[in-house]
């Protein structure tokens, strides 16, 4: 099967040819932006549309699909509202579009937290440019490497991507996430982010039926597993404190890099990168190591606020994606008699990403690893097993009974503090043994 990337490598495998790794793909996205012409929002759909299509046409959805597709949505909201037994106000809608409709439909539904991303990291990066001016202020000849520029010295130029910095990063960012998600996104939720209430969900058709044909599956087992997923994550954000959490959360985390150029130069030393202004040449070996690697980028610019943040993102990411699969699997067996080798392959495509997906991913503060699905399969699964499958309504009731880091690796802590009754004994359902009396020597 295909396994292509945007730029014609494969995705988790480096390009022989690209020399800054996994991570060339930002540098070819930002050669994009500027052919282009700018910063703004319009360039960054353009962005979004040209990595999306990768360079090929695109047809329109057929009509007949379209009504395809929302017919199976209305069969998978039937079907899971059974299951979560949760109040829906509104339908579900579900609109199947092709990649480019797809990316725009994304900028649009999640601008304010793109700029929100682009603002941060923004932030950061003029902090660490205003600290490149400070020494140069120094130290002139810091940077004679960039002198010869017609007409710009080295400080005009740091000026000038300083001042450009805000609309430069929020096309790239918001377009070059918005494009590579389209890539490879099949339903809505290709990322757990909440959408604007009352919008319709979306399905890439083309990417799902591509993802049929190449695992040699029924295409229409394939939309329908999609189907269901997406209307069981929608009608979990639906419900108002977790889309709240969540919200809250994410904006924390994407609004929240390090801003301290000191700081930021003490991480990139300890990641084994050199001062770029120090003596000396460039090791173009880290500079590399740097490029190829998403965590150490980010890893430099994350902030303690950040990492306060992180466990308990990925603790509601992790009973969400949890509770979602127990739906799937109590519901898919009589809906798709190939429910077991549709969920295998698409279980197995989800963890598999490739470098431009991780990366997209961790911008967010968001880890969708195979140990993230683990966590929340295997809370649910102990809560199931201790106090019966009704005790997971009591995951929604509010938001003090969302699990907390510690209760999601304790299904029984869980249940105790919501006084949930369970079967479970104490010390881990240990089974002790009545010792045998000892033998006692008889008395004289």
């Amino acid at each position: 099967m295909s396994t292509s990337g945007p730029f014609g490598s494969t995705p988790g495998e480096p390009d022989p040819d690209d020399p800054f790794g996994g991570m060339g793909f930002l540098f070819q996205d930002l050669s994009r932006l500027f052919s282009g012409g700018g910063g703004s929002w319009d360039t960054a759909a353009q962005l979004a549309g040209s990595i999306a299509t990768e360079g090929r046409p695109e047809v329109n959805v057929d009509p007949v699909d379209r009504l395809a597709i929302e017919q199976l949505a209305r069969v998978a909201e039937l079907q899971v509202q059974e299951v979560t037994g949760l109040n829906i106000d509104e339908p579900v809608r579900l609109e199947a579009l092709n990649r480019t409709q797809w990316a725009r439909r994304f900028l649009d539904d999640e601008r304010p937290l793109l700029e929100e991303l682009s603002d941060s990291i923004g932030i950061a990066l003029q902090a660490q440019l205003g600290q490149v001016e400070d020494d140069l202020a120094e130290d002139p000849d810091a940077l004679t490497g960039l002198a010869g520029l017609p007409g710009m010295s080295p400080e005009a130029l740091i000026r000038q991507v300083m001042s450009m910095m805000g609309p430069m990063l929020l096309g790239m960012m918001a377009g070059s996430t918005a494009g590579h998600l389209a890539v490879r996104a099949m339903g809505h939720f290709e990322l757990p982010l909440p959408r604007p209430e009352g919008e319709p969900l979306t399905m890439v058709l083309a990417n799902v039926d591509s993802f049929a044909e190449e695992w040699s599956l029924p295409k229409d087992s394939i939309r329908l597993w999609v189907c269901l997923s997406d209307v069981a994550h929608a009608q979990i954000l639906a419900i108002p404190h977790v889309r709240a959490r969540i919200t809250d959360l994410l904006g924390q985390y994407v609004s929240s890099f390090n801003s301290d150029p000191d700081d930021m130069e003490r991480r990139m030393q300890e990641l084994g990168v050199p001062d770029l202004l120090g003596e000396g040449e460039p090791d173009m070996a880290a500079l590399q190591r740097l490029a190829s690697d998403p965590d150490m980028l980010l890893g430099a610019m994350q902030s303690d606020q950040q990492r306060q943040v992180m466990p308990q993102l990925a603790a509601l990411v992790a009973i969400i994606e949890g509770y979602v699969d127990h739906v799937l699997d109590t519901i898919g067996g009589r809906l798709l008699p190939d429910y077991d080798r549709v969920t295998e392959a698409l279980r197995r495509r989800r963890v598999e990403a490739g470098p431009q997906t991780r990366f997209v991913e961790r911008l967010f503060g968001l880890e969708l690893s195979q140990a993230t699905f683990d966590r929340g399969a295997d809370f649910v699964d102990g809560v199931v097993e201790r106090a019966g499958v009704d005790a997971l309504a009591s995951l929604w009731a509010s938001l003090d009974s969302l699990p907390t880091p510690a209760d999601l690796d304790a299904p029984g802590l869980w249940l105790a503090r919501l006084d949930i009754e369970s079967t479970e004994l104490m010390l881990d359902d240990a089974t002790f043994e009545v010792p045998d009396f000892l033998d006692l020597p008889d008395e004289d």
